[in-house]
């Protein structure tokens, strides 16, 4: 249902989004997972028309959102992450106003019928100023529904609410995915371990990693960094480790001994516990170190820092050679 190609977004000298793909299913909730200023919010203005790319193509929904802007439009809900509201109209005085630009039929029974399903039926009067935070988030969802889109696109929708309200709101995200096809933007990584059937983890305006969350474990475990902890010194033990056949580097990291092989088809662990046990230490724990979100993203950046400084380093050799 959106479809993203090479998708390339400037600002003058400075690349917000460089080359991108990736695509989101419907009946699926589509993490697109990075740092504040990784190009997620950039990435999202392009995708609901508001600013063009300066090159590569979107769909969404088989329309292109540069060529067929206002077909898109009429396809997206989109939930800005400053949601813009009048705050002295009541709720649904908001929602039948957003439904009157949207060319909704039956803006009053429509209004009513998001409000209920956003929890809100019973504040439809209040005025949007005496709502709370989370409220306010709720109608901003409201209205991004309003039209009942085919697709959603929710920019950091949790960021600024109590823990009750995060709890709520990921519910109810949850329960929109299974409807719409549904783009859910956060740097919160464990917000999107709950809540995501598919992350997109971008960094520095690349994507870095795309797949489901334990797709990208099994990834990273085959030939990726693993963590050991025993009962020993840490010195010694690092020591020991770092003397193992096709280990590369190992580095005190987490309570323990991050440990990097020379190959991605090479797994340090057998031989790690092996030499543990030789030595009559106790083996704590030895596992990928990439089992959750959070350390995923951790060492895919990790990673491409890494690239980056090697070509960086190369770049700077070349010029320095007569």
């Amino acid at each position: 249902m959106i479809e993203v190609e090479n998708l390339t977004k400037r600002y003058g000298n400075v690349t917000a989004v460089d080359a991108i793909t990736f695509s989101a299913k419907h009946g699926q909730v589509t993490g697109f997972l990075g740092p504040n200023g990784a190009g997620k919010t950039t990435t999202m203005r392009v995708l609901t028309g508001y600013m063009p790319p300066t090159s590569g193509k979107a769909q969404i929904a088989g329309y292109d959102v540069f060529d067929q802007s206002m077909e898109v439009r009429k396809r997206v809900g989109y939930l800005p992450e400053n949601v813009p509201l009048y705050r002295d109209m009541t709720a649904r005085g908001y929602l039948m106003y957003i439904g009157e630009i949207r060319g909704v039929k039956n803006r009053g029974a429509r209004a009513d019928e998001v409000l209920e399903r956003v929890g809100l039926i019973d504040r439809a009067y209040s005025r949007i100023r005496t709502l709370s935070k989370g409220m306010r988030q709720r109608v901003g969802l409201a209205q991004a529904l309003i039209h009942d889109p085919a697709v959603l696109i929710l920019d950091e929708p949790t960021i600024g609410l109590d823990p009750i309200q995060v709890l709520e709101l990921r519910d109810l995200v949850r329960e929109l995915g299974k409807e719409h096809t549904l783009l859910f933007s956060t740097h919160i990584l464990s917000e999107a371990e709950q809540v995501c059937d598919n992350v997109v983890i971008i960094n520095r305006g690349k994507i870095v990693a795309n797949g489901s969350p334990s797709e990208l474990r099994t990834t990273l475990a085959q030939g990726g960094r693993v963590l050991v902890r025993v009962d020993a010194d840490t010195d010694a033990a690092l020591t020991l480790v770092r003397e193992l056949p096709g280990v590369d580097h190992a580095v005190v990291e987490m309570d323990g001994i991050a440990v990097t092989p020379k190959s991605a088809d090479f797994d340090p662990r057998p031989s790690i516990a092996r030499a543990v046990i030789e030595k009559g230490w106790n083996l704590i724990e030895l596992r990928p170190l990439a089992v959750n979100l959070e350390e995923i993203f951790l060492e895919l950046t990790r990673r491409q820092e890494t690239a980056v400084d090697e070509v960086a380093a190369e770049e700077e050799e070349m010029e320095v050679a007569p």
